[in-house]
């Protein structure tokens, strides 16, 4: 799942993305409400939740909400604020907030809403993502596979490869842009080398054939990549 962060205070924004990170949550975290913006008209549609603060430089948090829902968009926002008033709480869901969480606060409360947040999202994510004989399982980062005759094989994934498959695996028979993976698995500040999305899918390949399932991303030459869930068909026939 990957996270918006929009927080001015470098100190607790390092720590909120520090702790996410360990949650295995994938986390642009950008200070600027302009910049948030401006990232939102483009690339929105990525993030499963967004978390604002509510002073910022240039746009707001509450602004930021306030365009989103004008414009229809239903990423579930939590906002973080020192204003505590009923007034200002009030202030803040009628903007569009979905949440609203007073400063200071403690990690786990944060990390109880935005799984409280993601339970009530029309976009809710079920404990498995399965696709035919196909399973990723969110509890415990594994991919597993069921044969024709009943046994089944489960494989422990990396918290890049378990995003990696994911996004395909939402996208079966879906052509994939190297940048649209780059965008996916990474965040807007990390170094992205030339040849880092081979280099993953290959890994994933790699780990996929312990269950007989590297054939499954196939490579659209100078294209991108498309997951092909039939070849397992054959596998487990």
């Amino acid at each position: 799942m990957k996270v918006l962060l929009v927080e001015d205070e470098t100190d607790l924004g390092a720590s909120i993305q520090r702790k996410l990170n360990q949650e295995r949550y994938i986390v642009d975290w950008i200070l600027d409400g302009n910049e948030a913006w401006t990232c939102l008209e483009s690339h929105w549609s990525e993030y499963t939740l967004a978390i604002f603060d509510w002073l910022l430089p240039g746009i707001s948090g509450l602004e930021l909400c306030k365009r989103l829902r004008v414009r229809g968009n239903c990423l579930p926002v939590l906002m973080l604020t020192a204003k505590d008033s009923m007034k200002d709480k009030v202030a803040g869901l009628d903007a569009g907030a979905d949440d609203y969480l007073v400063k200071p606060f403690g990690m786990a409360e944060l990390l109880a809403r935005l799984r409280a947040l993601q339970r009530r999202s029309p976009h809710f994510q079920s404990p498995q993502l399965q696709v035919g004989s196909l399973i990723l399982d969110y509890s415990n980062f594994t991919f597993s596979c069921e044969y024709s005759n009943g046994d089944k094989r489960v494989i422990s994934l990396t918290k890049k490869e378990f995003h990696l498959l994911e996004y395909f695996m939402k996208r079966p028979n879906t052509l994939v842009t190297r940048d649209q993976l780059l965008n996916h698995l990474y965040t807007f500040s990390a170094e992205r080398v030339s040849n880092v999305v081979a280099a993953q899918i290959r890994l994933l390949r790699r780990k996929l054939s312990e269950s007989g399932c590297d054939s499954l991303i196939e490579t659209v030459p100078s294209m991108g990549y498309r997951f092909n869930p039939s070849n397992a068909d054959s596998t487990f026939s």
